[in-house]
């Protein structure tokens, strides 16, 4: 991402997430930079659609609107599943994603096949990604 265009999108979260805590917006610029990176690496021709008011972000790709919802479990626990199906109807999804987001590559990948299990994500999600964000690197685990 350019650094003007990431100046621009920081700009709007200040403004459009005013109400928000200073850890908040931090947060949220880091699901921005998730989002753009995951875009970048997946499918450069996915438009984001909406980013900001919600942990989901809307993408469009091929037509289809779809949601990504970003997870660190270094940093935050597995979010409320039940949430993000509600999203989905409200927003008319086709798809539902879940990324782990880890900074290096990760090759042993059964943490997120017990993360998985013990949160029922492959229910509630229709394709899991685990993304190595300074690597570059998407692995599908469903």
């Amino acid at each position: 991402m350019e650094l003007t265009a990431f100046h621009e999108l920081t700009q709007e979260i200040s403004l459009e997430c005013f109400f928000m805590t200073e850890s908040q917006q931090e947060e949220k610029v880091i699901q921005l930079i998730d989002l753009h990176h995951f875009v970048e690496c997946f499918d450069p021709k996915m438009k984001i659609l909406s980013y900001l008011h919600h942990p989901i972000n809307i993408v469009e790709q091929g037509g289809d609107k779809k949601g990504i919802l970003f997870c660190d479990l270094k940093h935050s626990a597995v979010p409320d599943s039940n949430a993000s199906e509600e999203f989905r109807r409200r927003y008319s999804l086709s798809e539902l994603w879940f990324v782990f987001v880890e900074e290096t590559f990760v090759a042993d990948t059964s943490s997120y096949t017990d993360t998985i299990i013990e949160n029922s994500l492959d229910i509630f999600y229709d394709k899991i990604f685990t993304f190595s964000f300074f690597q570059s690197v998407i692995q599908s685990l469903k």
